[in-house]
This record gives structure tokens, C-alpha cells and sequence, in this order.
């Protein structure tokens, strides 16, 4: 609504801001209860008296988004970067980092961390959850160590699932649709005396990207098979057992892309397709001793297989011992003799010289022969955690939130660790919260952490919160973060051997590759230093919410190297800087209507140019959702980002559904349109569509 130059009512709401109380509560207060999220500190806290920014993704937005998966559904969050490797990698960052790994936010599936360890990832595509479980999405946008400890550095999202008491009756749907959609979903909720239960299955597939830019068709398909089963039991008046299991079984289609050192060798392999399998488990106990006094216990389980075997040609000079021991001395000076065979020996130390004139040697004499085999890049991940946490209102104005925690991460891999490699870390976490009075709130809160392959660290937050209303909120917070090095980058022990080899090399049947890389091994953790400015703010009367954030964020000590076998040579030498503000507006502005919008302004640098791929300057989003009336209901949403790798991305999304209700039962008939409003690739060269649009429609029956 437009205020002209004569209206009091922008002084009067500046009055009310700045400082007066009376009229602020004259013009704020209503009798609606405060909502509240959880995930900024772990205690229940309404938004405007949260240390951070928070964007709360609810059931109502994620059905009307029409969104397939998790990373489609965070394009709703402002300053979040997704982009895709291919069609079954996408890759999530908050503000943005290097597009091929997202190594920087923490994950949680109901408080259980979905990041892998071992490779510093979170397989975004394998997630064993279907959408149609979750029953919200909180995302801190900020560093959060002090909460989630190492690798919570740049925002946290946390998913959480639909209470079993809330999925009584049975579920049923399908989606069939364009470039190989085809999803469906089945779950039976039950409730008895004491106890909620909820079984679900699904599944989902698709095509992927249509073509390379060469025009070549892409590997990138996916197809998964999901299982989870939820209970929760009272146990007594003051006690209640949680527990889940899941699992997954899938398979993503990989483009094979290996590249024969050896000039004049062709390649035979037309895949390395992986085979990937998840486990979980997970069960807490909760006890409320009194309403000033809460305590619980969980402990988790997890498994991540991933089953990837490929075939590759070379020469057989590959595995020559000599070649190898010369790339053990200089990497570059072999990768040079083994790309330019014939040529004469490059200029060296004299042990570089000789080696190099053996192997030449050993080429003349039919080191040019081309031998191939399979090559196992399989790897196996296991996580135990377990966590007691225990919060405790000391008085009426203060609260105090501790706990300790427990992991235990082993990872697998012939390929990458020459066998397995195991890690534990312990972290003690604290966060205390002072309400000095009616308007001032105080918090700070810490976490140590000491991991084994990565050493202990300190990560304190301080934040000012004046509460205008209980409803309206500024604030000025300060936090640190690290982030662990991961296995891969730390400890990496990467060879490769090839068995089955055929014809024979140097007469093995199996042997190992010239080229092998080691981690240096003494990483340091990256360190954020972080500064924000906000308002969070409900206004009662418009029914709109809205948030507003100033930011500045510094990174140092940041790895950065792609993680390739060729000369990989991690260290801690790179740094990024961001800064911007962020806004976030939610408003209903009739019972039937729901406009929601966010944006993003982020001014990114880094001395790593990697790290400032994924960083749009400017991105947004902007919903209309509607009830029509009659089962009748629409949503139409922007996306758009100026430049992610280097390539604009924007993309209307359309959503019309009819909600048919029977004897008994409801059912609900949907439509998706997707339609591109760009002519550019989806954040890679190789991420190409036939078409700018794609269309698919859903039935579910409720009953």
C-alpha cells in the first residue's frame, strides 16, 4: 500500500520503532499465539527474538511449490545458491562457494545430520525421505557451529517430519510427467493407546538433462526406491520414545568422462553409473520433569554405501613402476613425460632424467599397448551418534540450554584410503538466553569440539535482541564458525588399481596406476567470522511478516582445490568475503490469498576463483498462492538468479490443483508447469534441455 506525503501513518509506525513503547504496543499486540522455530539455538523461540535469520518453509508452501526434491524446494530461501553438476548432483550453497561441492551447511533430517564426513557432501538426490513426509523446513541462514558444531559454517536445514499422530488413515500418489517423471507414494498411518505409527514407501525417477553441449545424450538419470517407518510412544505422563528407521536403494546414471593419458589409446568404458544404498535409524527418549525442566536422549545410526565400478583403457606404460615412482618425485614432470612420450625426455634432476629414459625405454618396447580393466571407486560410510541435551529455565527471565554429543564416522574406500579410515569427535554445547526486560534480550552460547583427525576448537555467539512487541524484533548478532577438513581432503590415500586386465600389463593381471595422491594430513579447520543486522516483524492487522538482514561474512583458511587425482594438492591459503542484505516477506492478504517474496543481494570475493562460481549477486523468488474456492487452488512462483557459474537462471512455475472430496475419502488432481524464461544452461555447459518447459500432473487419494 502507498503512503502519501501527507499520511501519519509512516510516522507513526517510525514512532513506534524508534523507541516508543506505548505506541508500539498500541499498534503491534494481538491476541494470535506466537509461533515458534527451533532450530536457530535448540530452544523454542519465537522469530523475532531469534540470534539469526530464519526462513521457515511450511506444508502449505511445500505442497503449493510442486516441488520433486529438497534442493527445488530452497530456491523459496532468500540467498540460496542451487546449481547442478548434472541432474542427479545438485548442489545447494548458502551465499554461495565452489558449484561442484557443497561443503558448507549442515543438513538434519529431525536433528539427525545427513553431511557425509568422508567426502564433505550431502547427496542431495539420495536422500532417504519423500517430500510428502516432511512437515516443514527451517533453514538458519548463518553460521551455526555453536549449535550444530564443525560444518554448520554457513547455514543449517534442518527438515522435519510429520508427527505419526498427524499421517493416521492411508495415502496414495503418483506423478507422471515429462523427461521421464515418474514418482509415486504410499503411507498408512495408526495410531493406539500410548503410541503413532506411520509406514511409507516411495519412489521417484527421471530423465535428467536432455543433452550435452556437444548435443551428445547426458548420463544423468536417476531412479530410487525409499522405506521409512516413524513411531513415537508415551511411555508416561512426563516421558515419550521417538524412533525412526529409513532406507534407500537407488541408481545415478555418470557420464563416463575418463581421458586416456596416453595420446593414440581409445576409450572403451561407457559408464560409471553408481549404485548407491542408505540406512538410518534413530530413536530418542524425552522426559519432561517439569514445565521449567526438559531433557533428552538420542542416539543414531547411519550407512551410506556407494557401488561404483567402471572400465577404463590406457597404455600399458600406466603401470610401469618406473612411471610411478617418477610421478611419487614430480608429479608434473611425469603427467609431461606421459602426455609427450616421444618427445625427448624433459629437462630434469638427473633421478628424474634416468627414470624418464627407462620409461621411454619401456614404451619402445611395447609400453604403447592398450590394456583395459575395471577400476572400483566404490566407497562405504558409517556414523554412530549420540547426544543427551538438557534445558532448564533457572527463572522466570532466564533459560540455560547444554549438552554433549558423540560421533563415531569410518570411511571405506580401496580407491580413496587404501582401506578405511576412522574419526571420533566430542562436542559440549551451551546456550543461555537472559530476558534483562520486557524489550531487551540477551544470548550467548559456545561449543567445543575435539575431533581426532582434525584437532578441537571454540566457537562462542553473541547476540542483542530489543523485542519492539514480543512480535517485532531487532537485532545485532556476532558468531564464529569452523569447518572441519573432511577425510578426503585431510587424509586422501588415492590410487587406483585396475584389475582384469586385458592383455596383461608388465604381466600382471592387476596392477596399481602411475598416478597416486596423498592428503597432506595437517589441515587446519576454515574459520568464519560473522556479522549481522535485522528485523523480524509480524504485523497483526496485514497478516504479513517480514524479515531484513544486513550481513558480513568472512572466511579464511578455506580449502579450495577440486578434488581430482592429478596433482591435488589441498592447503589452507584461500579466503572469501561476503556481503549484502537479504529480504523476506510473507503476506495474506485475504483468507483466499498468499503472496510470498524473497531476495538477496550478495557482493561476493574470493581469492579462489572457484569459490565465487555459485554466487549470484543478485536472486530471488516471488509466490501468488490462491484458494479459488469450490476444491480449486493455484500457485504461480518466480525464480530467478543473475548469474550462477556464470549463467542466468530464471523459470516461472505453475501449480493447479482440484481437491475432489468422496465417501470418505479425498483426492486431489494436479498440475505442474515449469517453463525457463532464460535460453542458458542450468548453472553447467552440459546442463541442456530439449525444451524450455516441462509438464507433469499428480493424483492423490486420501482415505
Amino acid at each position: 500500500m502507498f503512503f502519501g506525503p501527507s499520511s501519519p501513518r509512516p510516522l507513526l509506525l517510525l514512532t513506534a520503532l524508534l523507541g516508543g513503547p506505548a505506541a508500539a504496543d498500541d499498534l503491534f499486540v494481538d491476541s494470535q499465539a506466537l509461533p515458534e522455530v527451533l532450530t536457530a539455538t535448540r530452544l523454542k523461540q519465537s522469530p523475532a527474538a531469534v540470534p539469526g535469520s530464519m526462513t521457515v518453509l511450511d506444508s502449505e508452501l511445500i505442497r503449493a511449490s510442486g516441488a520433486r526434491d529438497i534442493p527445488e524446494l530452497l530456491r523459496l530461501v532468500p540467498g540460496m545458491m542451487v546449481g547442478y553438476i548434472a541432474g542427479n548432483q545438485p548442489t545447494v550453497n548458502y551465499h554461495g562457494s565452489n558449484v561442484n561441492d557443497a561443503r558448507r551447511m549442515q543438513v538434519l533430517i529431525d536433528g539427525r545430520s545427513v553431511y557425509r564426513a568422508g567426502l564433505a557432501t550431502v547427496d542431495w538426490s539420495d536422500i532417504p525421505l519423500a517430500m510428502e513426509d516432511i512437515e516443514r523446513i527451517e533453514v538458519f541462514r548463518g553460521p551455526n557451529t555453536v549449535s550444530y558444531g564443525a560444518n554448520a559454517l554457513m547455514a543449517v536445514v534442518n527438515i522435519l517430519t510429520r508427527n505419526p499422530a498427524d499421517s493416521h488413515g492411508t495415502r496414495l500418489k503418483v506423478t507422471r510427467g515429462q523427461r521421464g517423471i515418474n514418482d509415486w507414494y504410499a503411507s498408512q498411518g495408526m495410531g493406539w493407546d500410548g503410541g503413532d505409527l506411520r509406514l511409507s514407501l516411495s519412489g521417484m525417477q527421471d530423465d535428467g538433462f536432455d543433452e550435452t553441449h556437444k548435443g551428445l545424450d547426458y548420463r544423468d538419470s536417476r531412479r530410487l526406491t525409499r522405506f521409512s517407518l516413524s513411531a513415537s510412544h508415551a511411555l508416561a505422563p512426563d516421558q515419550s520414545l521417538d524412533w525412526q528407521l529409513s532406507a534407500k536403494e537407488g541408481a545415478n546414471q555418470r557420464p563416463y568422462t575418463y581421458k586416456p593419458v596416453f595420446y593414440g589409446v581409445t576409450a572403451e568404458g561407457d559408464n560409471s553409473d553408481v549404485a548407491a544404498k542408505d540406512y538410518a535409524g534413530s530413536v530418542r527418549w524425552n522426559i519432561d520433569f517439569n514445565p521449567q525442566h526438559s531433557l533428552y536422549v538420542q542416539g543414531s545410526a547411519q550407512h551410506w554405501d556407494r557401488q561404483q565400478v567402471w572400465r577404463a583403457c590406457d597404455a600399458a606404460l600406466s603401470f610401469s613402476p618406473q612411471l610411478t615412482q617418477l610421478w611419487q618425485l614430480n608429479p608434473w614432470y611425469a603427467e609431461q613425460l606421459a602426455r609427450n612420450i616421444r618427445a625427448p625426455v624433459p629437462t630434469g634432476t638427473a633421478q628424474e632424467q634416468a627414470l624418464a629414459g627407462e620409461v621411454q625405454a619401456q614404451w619402445n618396447v611395447g609400453g604403447y599397448q592398450q590394456v583395459c580393466g575395471d577400476i572400483d571407486q566404490s566407497t562405504r560410510e558409517t556414523r554412530y551418534d549420540l547426544e543427551i541435551q538438557d534445558t532448564l529455565s533457572l527463572t522466570d527471565n532466564l533459560r540455560l540450554l547444554s549438552g554433549v554429543n558423540y560421533r563415531y564416522d569410518r570411511a571405506d574406500s580401496q580407491t580413496y584410503f587404501n582401506g578405511s579410515l576412522d574419526d571420533t569427535t566430542w562436542r559440549l554445547f551451551g546456550q543461555l538466553e537472559w530476558r534483562a526486560d520486557e524489550h531487551w534480550l540477551i544470548q550467548g552460547g559456545a561449543m567445543y569440539e575435539d575431533a581426532h583427525l582434525s584437532g578441537s576448537s571454540l566457537t562462542p555467539r553473541v547476540a542483542v535482541n530489543y523485542l519492539i512487541t514480543p512480535r517485532h524484533g531487532l537485532r545485532a548478532v556476532y558468531s564464529e564458525a569452523v569447518r572441519s577438513p573432511d577425510m578426503f581432503e585431510n587424509n586422501v590415500n588415492w590410487s587406483y588399481r585396475v584389475n582384469n586386465l586385458s592383455p596383461t600389463a608388465f604381466g600382471q593381471g592387476s596392477a596399481e596406476y602411475f598416478v597416486k595422491t596423498r592428503g597432506p594430513g595437517n589441515l587446519d579447520q576454515e574459520r568464519m567470522r560473522s556479522r549481522e543486522l535485522g528485523y523480524n516483524g509480524f504485523f497483526a492487522d496485514a497478516d504479513l511478516t517480514l524479515d531484513l538482514k544486513l550481513f558480513h561474512d568472512e572466511i579464511t583458511g578455506m580449502v579450495s582445490e577440486p578434488l581430482r587425482n592429478n596433482q591435488y594438492i589441498a592447503s589452507n591459503s584461500n579466503q572469501a568475503r561476503f556481503t549484502g542484505s537479504e529480504v523476506q516477506a510473507d503476506w495474506r492478504m485475504t483468507h483466499a490469498d498468499r503472496l510470498r517474496m524473497t531476495y538477496a543481494y550478495v557482493d561476493a570475493w574470493a581469492s579462489n576463483a572457484d569459490d565465487r562460481r555459485l554466487s549470484a549477486r543478485n536472486s530471488g523468488s516471488a509466490g501468488w498462492m490462491r484458494d479459488w474456492g469450490m476444491g480449486w487452488s493455484s500457485a504461480l512462483f518466480y525464480y530467478g538468479a543473475d548469474a550462477l557459474n556464470g549463467y542466468r537462471f530464471e523459470r516461472a512455475d505453475l501449480r493447479v490443483a482440484k481437491r475432489i472430496s468422496l465417501q470418505r475419502a479425498s483426492l486431489e488432481l494436479a498440475g505442474m508447469l515449469q517453463q525457463r524464461l532464460d535460453h542458458e544452461p542450468t548453472s553447467s555447459y552440459d546442463n541442456l534441455y530439449d525444451s524450455r518447459h516441462v509438464l507433469y500432473f499428480s493424483a492423490e487419494l486420501e482415505f
